[in-house]
């Protein structure tokens, strides 16, 4: 798994996720989501959380190669049927306050033979399960946070003409470099990129912006209002205990959440999108009043359709992230196939759950407050990439002033 990567690089790696990621606290507990083919960065992941006086560190498996055998094999009556076991192992990390940190490094196409709608169904049941977990999740209750390390399966489809322990080695590479672990002091490296999305979130709400007007060569043409108390976040948000972290690493975004009833127009998809192990690939949007009206796809159209058919939330829009076309993940030329790194070569969107830190005090109010103040509800969060080198956003205030906000694909400011 670790090729011939310097071991050095790998506890490096291990020290950012702990100390910048989750931001662990001395007397803390963490809990690590893995597969089982993760293990030996998981102990790696440990035992830094222990070097940093973790309290206590649990792992949580899971096996996506089983999780395969049993979608081939197991009626869907048992699949929905979730243990008691996995609930609670998720809710021991909001009830203990842990920090939570994931490892991912799933195959991209590890379920592309496998019934779309087993892949909807069972993702629609663990939604449902865990969703005491995913609200404080959603809400910054925890300190969460994912990584990636790579996979061979992976490796060998963002470079399959590279043989695989080349191609493994080749994405090491380029998670490193994604991660800033190619500098001299990767730690403040970090802290300067997110002072630098902080500047950006804060002239966008300082801005008092009305709506965001998208349009690009590929058909993009999109309007999207904002509810009022819009708050853009960048890296480094802050859990409801005060103390800093940050979500997803690599990141390269500032984001907030839509009005769930105020976007209208067409969205094209410029990437792929990797969902439940099935690519979709040329597809977009319509949206009219919020609702997402009508909708295509080349490939992956069956697993688009259950996806928005999850609840009545998966027929609107949960998030509006801003990412430059010039940023390291986007010069890197290649597609990741993994959404953790595609979203952050490129503006996106999510269908679904909007994340209530991006309305003023948003984490205090209930999900009907929310609700009603336009905030989506939905028991899906899924990213999908929309910009281009080309991409302009024009931004509305609330008296009638028009903002650039993106000239040619990148910030205007």
């Amino acid at each position: 798994m670790f090729g011939n990567i310097n071991i050095n690089k790998l506890f490096n790696y291990a020290e950012l996720a702990i100390t910048i990621g989750v931001n662990l606290q001395e007397n803390q507990e963490l809990v690590i989501n893995a597969d089982v083919t993760d293990c030996e960065f998981a102990r790696i992941i440990a035992q830094t959380a222990y070097k940093h006086k973790a309290k206590k560190v649990t792992i949580m498996w899971r096996d996506e190669l089983f999780t395969k055998l049993r979608y081939e094999n197991e009626d869907l009556e048992n699949l929905v049927n979730i243990p008691q076991y996995q609930i609670d192992e998720r809710n021991y990390a909001v009830e203990k306050n842990a920090a939570y940190l994931c490892i991912l490094s799933e195959d991209p196409n590890l379920m592309k033979d496998i019934s779309p709608k087993i892949l909807s169904e069972t993702s629609k049941a663990k939604n449902i399960a865990f969703q005491k977990f995913y609200d404080a999740s959603m809400k910054n209750q925890i300190r969460w946070n994912l990584i990636a390390i790579p996979s061979v399966s992976w490796a060998k489809t963002v470079f399959p003409e590279l043989a695989e322990e080349d191609a493994v080695n080749k994405l090491w590479d380029y998670i490193f470099k994604t991660m800033r672990l190619d500098k001299d002091n990767p730690i403040a490296e970090w802290k300067n990129h997110i002072e630098s999305l902080k500047r950006r979130s804060e002239i966008l709400n300082s801005s008092n912006l009305k709506e965001l007007h998208y349009k690009n060569s590929i058909g993009t043409d999109l309007t999207i209002g904002l509810p009022e108390n819009y708050l853009f976040e960048g890296c480094g948000e802050k859990a409801l205990d005060g103390i800093p972290f940050v979500a997803n690493m690599p990141t390269e975004e500032i984001f907030t959440a839509p009005h769930r009833l105020k976007v209208d127009g067409k969205v094209i998809a410029s990437m792929p999108l990797v969902y439940n192990g099935t690519k979709i690939e040329n597809f977009g949007f319509v949206f009219e009043k919020g609702k997402i009206a009508d909708f295509f796809a080349e490939a992956g159209y069956e697993v688009l359709k259950n996806l928005i058919e999850t609840d009545e939330g998966s027929h609107y829009l949960g998030e509006v992230a801003l990412v430059q076309h010039n940023s390291p993940i986007r010069n890197l030329n290649t597609l990741f196939y993994n959404t953790l790194f595609d979203e952050n070569a490129s503006c996106h969107l999510a269908i679904g759950e909007a994340y209530p830190s991006c309305l003023k005090e948003g984490s205090s109010k209930s999900k009907k407050e929310l609700f009603e103040l336009g905030l989506n509800d939905s028991l899906e969060h899924v990213d999908f990439m929309i910009g281009t080198e080309d991409l302009q956003i024009e931004g509305i205030t609330v008296d009638e002033k028009k903002v650039t906000i993106f000239k040619d694909g990148n910030f205007a400011f």
